[in-house]
């Protein structure tokens, strides 16, 4: 099926369509699933190999970072070292690593439900005790690759390293915890000393870290040879552990959050660090945190084949709040943007904008607070975004990869950013106002260069999503803006909107299909809506074990295959059929062949 599908892709003019799952979702197979999702194990593999046979040509993970064991959100992770919690286990029995007897023991173990939600804490208990015996196993044997390593990565695993020989010293993981003298990075003497006294474990963290990323090039490769290209995910935030790493390239009295919006009204304060503009100099002439956001961004992209940045606005113009205030939803309601505030005395020295060129009478999140800039103001607001799309030229990629996550708020600097470099935004068509033509999320408004949805990792799946439109009565609206995109026969979409309103899995199948009809060029599903799965992954703002948990079922494939042909889970064929038709006549004609293909496809799984 994968070439039938690339061509009735490439027939409706689609570049690029990805399947979004993070690592801790992957699912498990009964022979070695721990508890959690990891790329090479048996269950990841088998995804990989599914998504490329459904045709898809690229998969999106979330953030790789090390997340610890009292937050699960990949969006916390570190920023240089991968997360160990992913490194499968049967490649290390296979290595000679662990012992069987190590990997039988924790799938016996695993927590009842961990098949369906991952257990994150659990999961980290384990992986320590299991990477302990790879170590003692493995230290000699891999000496001469790890040396390699360490030299090649020498920086952040040194800074990896003495953060946790202070928390060792310490017997504490929370560097606010500890001695005044140890929350600051160590000067070199002191730097040389903990390296010195704790060389043993340094070169276990290294260790770590190398099998980590031994296993994702590997997958890297196992993906590539199926023609599936993986893409990172470059998030805005760094993690409590990189604060204290890195703490001398952040603003000590602002913290990075989001402003009130469609999404969120109420704002969120993320208490995310803002990088110290003072510290950032030049392309020509880089200061210390362009240079770390070279690095960090030079490293991901060598390791992948394209990347989502996550909340680009904080690379050019982010919504900061004062630090270490009681009320921090307050705080971020009156804060304001770094570089479009010169009315702000606190922020005037760190202005861009001009007092003239704003719109005062709107409130200062509005998009159009902004109202006009010149070419050399676009210059300065793109100081840090040049030097991401840099990074992908250098690399290789094209910047077209570079998956720039904008929701409902486009601010007029960032706008003005991407548009020099030719990118999009996302279009995500579950919340399309209905009332507004103009509505940022309607499929019709979006450009060739976007990304468009039905839902991503902070909504509900379009199955739970379209069950809603019933319960609440605006299925019918619904159905029809859904008919006008989909029914190109004026005469029949009457009919065809009131059939679809009475069934929220027609609904949900119609919004899917509508992802192919452009303009946008670019489709992106997350794997709650590829599986007709009705659990949300992740709901912003709050706080439950439930966030970033849930996982692909085991059965998956058998579920998938009865799901789909029934219309409860996304059946590619039948919805490339459904958007060649919606084309006209004409073009439908001229793809009769293609057409054809797709319905005996659809015929041969329902049969």
């Amino acid at each position: 099926m994968r070439a039938l599908v690339g061509r009735a892709l490439a027939a409706l003019g689609i570049r690029r369509f990805v399947l979004a799952v993070h690592d801790a979702s992957l699912p498990g197979d009964p022979s070695d699933d721990t508890g959690r999702g990891a790329p090479l194990s048996r269950g990841g593999l088998g995804l990989i190999e599914f998504a490329a046979g459904l045709g898809f040509d690229g998969l999106q993970l979330g953030p790789q970072g090390q997340t610890s064991e009292l937050d699960p959100s990949p969006y916390d992770g570190t920023i240089f070292s991968r997360n160990t919690l992913s490194i499968a286990l049967q490649p290390l029995v296979e290595q000679g690593l662990i012992a069987d007897r190590t990997l039988a023991e924790a799938v016996a173990a695993r927590p009842a439900g961990s098949a369906l939600r991952s257990a994150h804490r659990y999961v980290h208990a384990l992986q320590r005790r299991v990477l302990a015996e790879a170590w003692q196993k493995g230290a000699r044997a891999l000496a001469e690759p790890l040396a390699a390593f360490m030299s090649a990565n020498a920086d952040w695993l040194e800074r990896e390293g003495l953060y946790w020989a202070l928390a060792a010293e310490n017997n504490e993981p929370d560097w606010l915890r500890w001695p005044e003298r140890d929350r600051t990075y160590p000067d070199a003497d002191r730097r040389t000393a903990l390296k010195e006294r704790h060389a043993a474990l340094l070169s276990r963290l290294a260790f770590e870290q190398l099998l980590a990323h031994r296993q994702h090039e590997q997958v890297h490769a196992r993906a590539g040879a199926l023609g599936l290209r993986l893409s990172g995910d470059l998030q805005i935030g760094v993690s409590h552990q990189d604060v204290w790493s890195y703490g001398e390239l952040f603003h000590s009295g602002l913290r990075l959050g989001a402003p009130p919006s469609r999404t969120n009204p109420e704002g969120q304060p993320w208490n995310y660090g803002v990088l110290d503009p003072a510290k950032l100099g030049t392309s020509a002439s880089p200061g210390p945190a362009l240079a770390y956001l070279r690095r960090r961004v030079g490293k991901l992209l060598a390791e992948l084949d394209g990347l989502r940045i996550d909340h680009p606005h904080g690379l050019i113009d982010p919504w900061v709040y004062r630090a270490a205030q009681v009320d921090q939803l307050a705080a971020v309601q009156g804060g304001a943007r770094l570089h479009s505030s010169p009315d702000r005395l606190a922020l005037a020295g760190l202005a861009i904008a001009r007092l003239d060129q704003l719109n005062l009478s709107l409130p200062r999140h509005a998009d159009e607070w902004v109202r006009e800039l010149s070419p050399a103001q676009v210059d300065s607001y793109a100081v840090l975004f040049d030097e991401v799309v840099a990074a992908a030229r250098a690399q290789g990629s094209d910047t077209q990869d570079l998956i720039v996550e904008v929701l409902s708020t486009l601010p007029y600097p960032i706008a003005r950013v991407l548009a020099r470099h030719g990118l999009g935004r996302f279009r995500v068509t579950q919340k399309a106002g209905l009332d507004d033509p103009r509505d940022v999320y309607r499929s019709e408004n979006a450009a060739p260069a976007d990304w468009i949805m039905a839902g991503s990792h902070d909504t509900e799946p379009i199955w739970s999503v379209a069950e809603r439109w019933v319960q609440n009565g605006t299925a019918e609206a619904h159905a029809r803006h859904l008919a006008g995109r989909l029914i190109p026969n004026e005469s029949e979409r009457s009919s065809s909107a009131a059939w679809l309103a009475t069934d929220p899995a027609r609904l949900a199948s119609a919004r899917l299909a509508e992802l192919f009809l452009g303009p946008a060029r670019n489709v992106m599903v997350f794997f709650t809506d590829l599986l007709g799965m009705k659990e949300t992954y992740n709901r912003p703002g709050t706080v439950s074990d439930d966030n970033w948990s849930l996982r692909v079922p085991p059965d998956y494939q058998a579920r998938y295959a009865e799901d789909a042909a029934a219309g409860r889970a996304f059946n590619v064929p039948a919805a490339l059929t459904l958007a060649i038709r919606a084309r006209g006549a004409e073009f439908a004609r001229v793809h009769a062949g293609l057409l054809l293909e797709l319905e005996q496809e659809q015929e041969r799984h329902r049969s």
